[in-house]
């Protein structure tokens, strides 16, 4: 499915992130189903909803303001901003290129759990 391609293409740029930082990034998803266990979400999402309730999202401005003026009561900040780049559509990763990634999975559900290591070059 486009899942599997989507998941293709992350590993790839993250790979190209890992190589250009020479660091290794390490991946964990979360489960599906399980967003409500993630700190980030309950500490966040709930402020952003309260800061934008019954405000009309009338347009991409309005959302960014709303987002940006938000904080939570432990003082985090949310910095909102527009992403101006145009991503191609419909990139293929191939077996090949998914070949030279370097990544190591982890023991435990390594398909949602690894790491992907610089080329050292």
């Amino acid at each position: 499915g486009s899942n599997g391609v989507r998941n293709r293409l992350w590993k790839k740029e993250l790979q190209r992130l890992a190589n250009e930082t020479r660091l290794a990034i390490t991946v964990a998803h979360l489960p599906p189903a399980t967003s409500k266990w993630n700190k980030i979400e309950h500490r966040l999402f709930a402020f952003i909803s309260m800061n934008w309730r019954a405000k009309p999202l009338t347009s991409l401005e309005t959302i960014i303001e709303l987002l940006s003026n938000t904080t939570t009561k432990e003082g985090l900040i949310v910095k909102a901003i527009v992403d101006q780049n145009i991503y191609p559509i419909g990139v293929k990763v191939s077996e090949e290129e998914m070949k030279l990634l370097n990544i190591i999975r982890n023991d435990f559900h390594g398909d949602w759990n690894y790491s992907i290591k610089p080329h050292i070059t």
